[in-house]
């Protein structure tokens, strides 16, 4: 945390990068962020590249049609290449065309991403992979809104379902949750709640199906009998033993008490801190990317501390080691486009009081603009300064990407991978020892994980608020990660249906 301070116009710092000439370029394929984020894209710089040339020193003349044959056999075998070579592209243009349109030719089939393997509706969230990167089994679950309402996937119709309440119970909910990636230990609750819109079609469970697997059981529906969709807690997340006091603004970051903020690790390397993260489970811990990379990336290297709010207790102890790092796959160095990373420890968390994980959050959370959100870490009080010792938090803002990308600001470098947070003012920010912390908001009262602390231009100098990986976009790659294996709900098609 810092306040503001006169130094140079930035500092450059693990996680924190100067100005760049030219602007952090559109990642291919970016995941777009909410509709309240503007996804205002920056292009890609270009450069004509300069090409030296030689020219003759006069024309060439033929004096005898000998003396220009090998001129015309060298333009005849030049125009007849060119052909061939259009011949080619043509010919490969339609075979690629029949490729990737197969699927969509047939209205029975359905493509495995960009690979052109077709699969029929019966094999997609059956259970086994067919697709070559196991796009078919792939987040056919998930948990929406904040409210965790379970819903459901159908290939067939491209939509979400809420799960009705109808016969469902906590043993149908332990097995979702295990197959998001959850431990059975963590299982929190399943309860029926009303729904704040209006659904047409619903999932049930058809009870009468016999001894088969649970998600067979599975149909679609126009009627749920309760009224009542099921909600799913996997685990009990984003409490807080301690209160913020969210009406008084807190100003250059105050000093944290145990239990304020229990999801904050601190990352070592050696001995010392050099980065921050957030618990999502005992034993998954999200960070930032560019703190892993290089020589970085070998896990044996950390330690993780949780529960412990002055560095010099750490050395203490033993930390928890940790026996995987994940890194985005898209990951970008120089841009800190999908600055996001994930640890596995080899001995999980115990939770307690001090030690509790933070809540991922689900598609359907909106994050508004000026949304009130905390950040936390034992980074330099101020900007070139060393770490602190303990920790410490501090409130800011959400800030707009389009406002955030003008060109008094970061001038489009903010990706749809980045949210910005903190004041244009200046004077409330991240620093250097943050990188790969929390940021956090409060949405019915549950603490939800917004970002992880990634970069910014100095520390809390005005028009330069801190940047953080969107942490929305990345819940789905996170829960891919988190699963021991690839079985999700099986959507079964020719279940019969008890209504007809």
């Amino acid at each position: 945390m810092t306040s503001t301070v006169s130094q140079p116009p930035y500092y450059e710092n693990h996680g924190f990068q100067p100005e760049n000439v030219c602007s952090a370029r559109q990642p291919v394929n970016a995941n777009p962020d909410p509709k309240y984020f503007s996804t205002n894209a920056p292009s890609a710089p270009s450069c004509d590249p300069t090409v030296a040339t030689h020219q003759s020193s006069g024309p060439v003349a033929c004096s005898s049609g000998r003396t220009c044959a090998p001129n015309v056999k060298k333009t005849i075998v030049i125009i007849l290449s060119i052909l061939l070579v259009i011949c080619c592209a043509i010919t490969a243009y339609f075979i690629w065309y029949f490729v990737q349109n197969r699927c969509v030719t047939s209205s029975s089939l359905i493509e495995c991403g960009s690979s052109g393997v077709c699969l029929p509706p019966s094999q997609w969230c059956d259970g086994v992979i067919h697709c070559p990167n196991g796009e078919d089994e792939s987040r056919c679950v998930r948990l929406f809104g904040p409210n965790f309402i379970l819903e459901v996937y159908s290939p067939v119709s491209k939509s979400w379902y809420p799960v009705c309440q109808d016969d469902w119970n906590d043993n149908y909910g332990k097995i979702a949750c295990k197959d998001m990636g959850y431990s059975v230990d963590t299982y929190y609750y399943s309860r029926g709640v009303a729904t704040e819109v209006s659904f047409k079609s619903f999932m049930k469970l058809n009870t009468s199906a016999g001894n088969i697997d649970l998600y067979k059981k599975l149909y679609s529906s126009n009627s749920c009998a309760s009224g009542n969709v099921v909600s799913l807690r996997c685990i009990e997340c984003g409490l807080s033993t301690k209160n913020v006091n969210i009406m008084n603004r807190i100003v250059g970051g105050s000093g944290a008490v145990l239990g304020q903020w229990p999801w904050q690790v601190s990352l070592h390397v050696q001995g010392t801190h050099v980065c921050g993260g957030s618990i999502i489970t005992h034993q998954w811990i999200v960070t930032a990317a560019h703190c892993v990379e290089g020589q970085f990336s070998d896990p044996y290297s950390w330690r993780v501390y949780a529960g412990i709010l002055n560095q010099h207790e750490m050395l203490l102890g033993n930390g928890h080691r940790v026996q995987q790092i994940i890194s985005h796959p898209a990951y970008d160095t120089d841009s800190k486009d999908n600055d996001v990373a994930l640890m596995k420890l080899e001995t999980p968390l115990r939770f307690t009081d001090t030690v509790r994980p933070v809540c991922l959050p689900n598609p359907g959370m909106m994050f508004q603009p000026n949304q009130q959100c905390w950040i936390s870490g034992w980074g330099a009080e101020y900007q070139g300064g060393k770490t602190s010792n303990n920790l410490n938090y501090a409130m800011v803002s959400l800030i707009e990407r389009s406002r955030c990308n003008s060109i008094y600001i970061y001038n489009d470098m903010i990706l749809p991978t980045m949210i910005c947070a903190g004041y244009l003012r200046g004077g409330i920010d991240s620093c250097q020892g943050d990188s790969g912390g929390p940021l956090v908001t409060n949405k019915n009262s549950v603490w939800w994980l917004v970002g992880d602390t990634s970069w910014g231009t100095g520390c809390a100098s005005p028009n330069r608020p801190g940047v953080y990986g969107n942490m929305t976009v990345f819940t789905d790659w996170i829960y891919k990660n988190m699963q021991v294996k690839y079985r999700l709900f099986l959507i079964i098609l020719n279940v019969p249906n008890p209504e007809t």
